[in-house]
């Protein structure tokens, strides 16, 4: 099945356009992060969190007012899903459950009428939340520089590069959406989310390297051919499949998003942002770093060994 039949779309040269519009994005992304940041899952940042379920809705103002009532005015509340549905975050440290003990005996006195439970509790140090943290980053960064260097030698070292740079274009692109939509939908980045941003990144290379292997069957076929059509003609051959494996995932992740609930949300979302902006990555990002730097090493010759 082929939704795309004999195109012929001039996408290396529109290239420089992509270039503009996938900056932009990200300069929107990363500044919307300086100034709003993340919301780290209390994995990351060490403390405890309790999430309940009341029988009756109640406010986020009289949950405060609870916590006032044990000194802990600055805990993070909000709404889980539903007016019943309370998270409640501290960075207070104590031995063992102490911090959750005090925080559900308040629950229990301010709210006599209206009984809860326990949908899950979490304690995290400090330590192991900022070693979580750290390891997260060295886990994305590491994966992105394997995968380069995978690409590299499977093709030759040019499009590792392009490969790289589509990579990091997709989690800059992904993370300023993340920071973007955080106010609406309660994204958090925590374990979830990153094992969204490690699956993207393996998503999207999928896709980038049918096109690199297109490119190298045709470059034996016409080897007459100009860099730019050689790849304007590998990627157009490619579409349809990108967008029929690309289009197949994109709907399960919908629906996940819309219907999986707030334990997944974040993850949903991740994922979904990460199909869409690998699979535009993968042809209008890694072919074209590809080019750029081929054309500029003047080794339009030797495209692929």
């Amino acid at each position: 099945m082929r939704f795309f039949k004999k195109t012929s779309i001039d996408f290396m040269g529109a290239r420089k356009t992509w270039y503009m519009v996938s900056g932009t994005v990200i300069l929107i992304g990363m500044v919307t992060l300086a100034l709003r940041g993340v919301d780290f899952g209390i994995d990351f940042l060490g403390g405890t969190e309790i999430v309940v379920h009341f029988d009756q809705p109640v406010s986020i103002s009289d949950v405060r007012t609870a916590m006032d009532r044990i000194g802990m005015g600055k805990a993070e509340i909000k709404t889980f899903g539903s007016d019943q549905d309370i998270l409640i975050r501290t960075a207070e440290q104590a031995e063992g459950t102490v911090i959750g003990d005090r925080m559900l005996t308040a629950l229990k006195d301010y709210f006599p009428t209206n009984p809860y439970t326990v949908l899950k509790e979490d304690k995290i140090g400090p330590k192991i939340g900022a070693e979580l943290r750290r390891n997260a980053l060295y886990a994305v960064l590491a994966s992105v520089i394997a995968i380069g260097i995978y690409v590299g030698f499977r093709f030759k070292m040019v499009y590792g590069i392009g490969a790289v740079v589509a990579l990091f274009h997709d989690v800059l692109v992904t993370l300023g959406m993340i920071a973007i939509f955080n106010g609406v939908l309660n994204l958090e980045i925590n374990q979830n989310m990153i094992a969204a941003f490690l699956t993207l990144v393996g998503l999207s290379v999928n896709d980038t390297v049918v096109v690199f292997d297109r490119i190298r069957e045709n470059q034996k076929i016409f080897r007459s051919m100009s860099v730019s059509d050689l790849m304007n003609k590998s990627i157009n051959e490619t579409l349809s499949r990108t967008i029929i494996t690309s289009g197949t995932i994109l709907i399960v992740l919908i629906v996940l998003l819309v219907v999986g609930g707030e334990v997944t949300r974040g993850f949903a979302f991740a994922l979904t942002v990460g199909i869409v902006v690998g699979t535009y990555s993968s042809v209008f990002v890694a072919s074209a770093v590809a080019l750029d730097w081929t054309l500029k090493t003047k080794t339009s010759g030797k495209l692929i060994e």
